[in-house]
């Protein structure tokens, strides 16, 4: 399909022409995305529709070079002293008019000027004092801002349990939402008896038609069945009055409760929306990732589908009603959530138009709707998968295959996918590999000694394919943008009593409500090199309108410093994971942004600090330009326009670095 048609049928989500100014009346934005001005970045993806694209054009692959650091605000954070320990700084800032609104990792949230970083405000809403032990890793990842044309506000989601409003004209809370500004988001669940230190908020909640909807963070492994249903609630943007609330784990005689046993369903928690929302204001839908159901790896207590878990929902945003749904996973054992908010674009596909969802996930795959009705833009097949062999496990008979488009990471691991740089490697590596049950995608995780094996290999894995960045689309290209990652997870079963289980949040006296727990096994290949073959950090861009890949290619330069790959021309082999920054794909009018932490050298005992902001080629991902960083990043770029001057943002620092937003434009001309 050519540039010019998508960027038509785009039009009612973002404008695509750059202003001088950021204030040009004629540069609003309306329809799926709700109004705004171009050259703003008012929600973390951007608009309502998590496009992460800004028709901005100032920065160009030939000035990238050029950019310098135009200002940095270090995090308020640093005011804690002893409950500062941080994760990751990961926070997405926004930019509304003159000013950018930062959180930091407690849920601080200040107002800074958009072209100095001079700080006007700052509000803490002592999020801190009310965390618990389990709201790990501590870190926030964005706010969402409002505004009815009269009333400005920013709402934030704490680790805390807090829903705020924040009068962007005073930097306090509006008085007239829920108490001084304040829902308690400990209520609204409905009835139950969970423990309720297991659920916080760290993924900011989503507005729209006046309507604030809020997900959760659910603790992952625990040992009793009292998590809490991480239901999502919606409440008034100027009152907090109380709307709705979408039960993710259906309550009595609601489409779902077939899926669930009878005698469990009211124990069970989990199936949360912990990561980002994205909507359609025209239509009024609201687009819910959710994820796995408590005991992530293990589901003897929960036999069934268990909806709505690693599900796509789709809800009218003024009742809370289910419009339609597609799981992704049935009865997940794996650990598969859906990481990251949806991309909703219009297309022309086959002659027609459509208006798509697309949802990038861990499994690789990229499942894509009609988001009106729910129906597959093309067919997914249910495909009979391999049964699990755990004692009280029912694993699901069949498992959902996209025919389109093809996946875009490792699925599974068979010898074949063995590194095989050269025959000792290769010899190393089917050493290693052989410890496991290999297979295909859904092979199931057995425990731990079955025939001799100490576990599962699982790829993607649970932390690999697509995760909370999520994809990024370009209306220019009629592209998807996706960065995912091979990250092979080594898991078994574990009785919980041999004390060999790595599962968090078990109960003083050590025992279980659950059969079996996880045990995660060393994955490392064949002399500290990765166990399969490369890329192990890649991007995949994906031409929509057929389904097919445009390009795919690694990111990084990965491990090829290693001696035992001394003089082998392997080229790039992306970078591999953990420890690299993950912050997604800005798009712009130009180029792809993105950045690049700096490669541990082979045998250094410590990762250098710092990375590389680069500028990507949009129909080839090929580096045009790029500039050294002081700082780890970590958080998903945006752009913005000030007085005629485009700038880059971006979050980084954390786990003993300091924590900053640093923000990147041209040098001044004058």
């Amino acid at each position: 399909m050519k540039a010019w048609m998508v960027t038509l049928l785009f039009a009612g989500l973002i404008s695509g022409c750059a202003p001088d100014d950021n204030k040009s009346d004629h540069n609003k934005t309306s329809g799926a995305t709700g109004e705004g001005v171009t050259g703003e970045w008012r929600h973390h993806g951007g608009d309502l529709a998590s496009s992460k694209y800004s028709p901005l054009e100032q920065l160009t692959p030939h000035n990238f070079g050029e950019l310098e650091v135009a200002w940095r605000w270090e995090s308020a954070d640093r005011r804690l002293g002893d409950v500062y320990d941080t994760s990751k700084y990961v926070a997405t800032p926004l930019m509304v008019g003159e000013r950018v609104y930062a959180v930091t990792s407690h849920g601080q949230v200040a107002a800074l000027d958009a072209g100095t970083g001079q700080q006007l405000w700052l509000y803490d809403p002592r999020s801190w004092a009310k965390e618990m032990p389990t709201q790990l890793p501590r870190h926030t990842r964005g706010i969402e801002y409002w505004t009815d044309g009269e009333a400005e506000r920013v709402f934030v989601a704490t680790l805390g349990k807090q829903l705020i409003s924040i009068d962007v004209a005073t930097g306090k809370p509006d008085t007239a939402f829920g108490v001084n500004g304040i829902v308690d988001l400990n209520n609204d669940l409905g009835d139950g008896d969970w423990n309720m230190a297991h659920i916080s908020h760290r993924a900011p909640p989503i507005v729209v038609r006046d309507t604030v909807i809020v997900g959760s963070g659910v603790h992952d492994y625990v040992s009793e069945l009292k998590n809490p249903p991480g239901h999502v609630r919606a409440y008034d943007a100027r009152t907090g009055v109380f709307k709705w609330r979408f039960n993710v784990i259906p309550d009595d005689h609601e489409l779902g409760t077939e899926t669930w046993p009878p005698e469990t369903i009211k124990r069970q928690g989990n199936n949360n929306v912990w990561t980002f929302m994205a909507a359609d204001e025209e239509l009024g839908y609201v687009y819910l990732p959710t994820s796995t159901p408590t005991n992530d790896y293990y589901g003897g207590e929960r036999h069934g589908d268990n909806l709505f878990a690693e599900s796509l929902v789709c809800v009218d945003v003024e009742t809370g009603k289910r419009v339609w749904h597609f799981q992704t996973v049935h009865h997940g054992i794996w650990d598969y959530d859906l990481a990251s908010a949806p991309n909703l674009l219009d297309l022309e596909i086959d002659g027609k138009p459509r208006k798509v969802v697309a949802q990038a996930s861990k499994t690789a795959y990229m499942y894509v709707f009609d988001r009106v009705t729910g129906e597959p833009i093309w067919p997914i097949e249910e495909r009979a998968v391999p049964q699990s062999t755990v004692p009280g496990e029912k694993t699901s008979l069949t498992q959902p295959f996209p025919t389109k488009p093809p996946p875009f990471d490792q699925q599974g691991v068979t010898e074949d996918d063995l590194i095989d740089f050269t025959p000792e490697l290769k010899a190393q590596a089917l050493q290693i590999a052989r410890q496991f049950q290999m297979g295909s995608l859904y092979t199931p995780l057995i425990v731990e000694g079955e025939l001799g094996k100490v576990g599962t290999l699982v790829a993607p894995g649970a932390a690999g394919g697509a995760t909370f960045v999520g994809a990024s689309y370009d209306p220019e290209t009629g592209l998807i943008y996706v960065e995912s990652k091979t990250d092979p997870t080594g898991m078994s079963l574990v009785k919980p009593e041999t004390g060999a289980s790595l599962t968090f949040g078990l109960s003083a006296s050590g025992k279980s409500d659950f059969a079996y727990e996880i045990k995660y096994q060393p994955t490392t290949g064949p002399q500290g090199l990765p166990l399969l073959k490369p890329p192990y950090r890649r991007l995949t861009a994906i031409d929509l309108a057929v389904g097919e890949h445009h390009f795919q290619i690694p990111q990084g330069p990965g491990p090829v410093d290693h001696p035992a790959l001394a003089g082998l021309d392997v080229g790039p082999l992306g970078s591999p994971y953990p420890g690299q920054a993950e912050g997604g794909i800005l798009v712009t009018k130009t180029m792809l942004v993105s950045y690049l932490a700096k490669d541990q050298p082979w045998g250094a005992e410590v990762r250098p600090v710092g990375g590389y902001l680069r500028a990507l080629d949009k129909s080839t991902g090929a580096v045009l330009a790029q500039i050294e960083v002081d700082r780890s990043l970590h958080g998903a770029p945006i752009t913005y326009l000030h007085k005629g001057r485009q700038y880059i943002a971006v979050a980084g620092g954390g786990r003993g670095e300091k924590e900053e937003l640093i923000v990147f434009a041209l040098p001044k001309t004058n």
